[in-house]
């Protein structure tokens, strides 16, 4: 799977006009590289993002609600850096719909990328993944796994039910 991961990543910094070795070397908490252009992770330091603006990083979309102590004020921080910021706040098991999925697709397909995407873990960023390839038609098992490879954990139960009744 690490060697899928840096493939991927590869192919995104080739893509992206990132170079994958500096793209890499952005240290983030349970950081996952699945889907070309999108690097998932857990909430970023404000030296991480520093370090994601240098190596090219356009975009910093946070699923974490304003109730969500991030230890700074990171739209400033990220904007200061010259990057978008985007807010869609995902309040958990709850938050995660297939509306939100269809709000998550939209300001992907409109970011600038690459892109950095996270909550506080990444299992709410694995989770919308899954609802949004659904989506985007893969099967129930493709759709898990996309979650899976880009943070899923926790949410896995709920993820599997929505797969399973289908479309909101």
């Amino acid at each position: 799977m690490k060697k899928l991961g840096l493939m991927c990543a590869v192919a995104a910094g080739a893509l992206f006009g990132v170079g994958a070795a500096v793209a890499q070397s952005v240290e983030l908490p349970n950081r996952h590289d699945a889907v070309p252009g999108i690097t998932t992770a857990g909430q970023p330091s404000a030296d991480a993002l520093s370090a994601a603006a240098k190596a090219g990083y356009k975009t910093v979309i946070d699923l974490r609600p304003a109730s969500e102590d991030h230890g700074f004020d990171e739209k400033k921080t990220v904007e200061t850096l010259g990057m978008s910021y985007v807010s869609l706040p995902v309040a958990g098991a709850p938050g995660v719909t297939y509306e939100n999925a269809t709000a998550l697709d939209k300001i992907l397909r409109d970011a600038p990328k690459p892109v950095l995407l996270h909550c506080s873990s990444s299992n709410r960023v694995g989770a919308l993944l899954a609802l949004r390839a659904k989506l985007g038609g893969a099967d129930d098992k493709a759709a898990l796994d996309v979650g899976t490879a880009s943070g899923l954990a926790a949410l896995k139960p709920a993820v599997e039910q929505k797969l399973a009744a289908g479309k909101d």
